[in-house]
């Protein structure tokens, strides 16, 4: 169980490395807006309810998450078949 649990999360973290090696950004935009808070903010402004939210992917993630994955998947075919508690 272990070993299958290892290896989707290899794989998944693998892929999530690969898909940030093809987007610049991502765009996530709130369906249903939470409702706009009533309360005064000290030192900003309110957040714009229901405003994008943008995620950028700096250089280095591509290549760190693909390797950390690899990593997990070795790991995950390294551990015994049987684990004996």
């Amino acid at each position: 169980m272990w070993r299958a649990f290892f290896l989707a999360v290899g794989v998944f973290i693998c892929i999530l490395g690969a898909e940030c090696l093809g987007v610049e950004k991502v765009v996530l935009k709130l369906k249903n807006p939470p409702p706009r808070p009533t309360q005064e903010y000290l030192v900003s402004e309110a957040p714009a309810a229901g405003s994008p939210r943008e995620l950028v992917p700096p250089d280095y993630a591509p290549w760190s998450l693909m390797g950390l994955g690899a990593v997990v998947i070795l790991y995950a075919y390294d551990l015994p078949k049987r684990v004996n508690g």
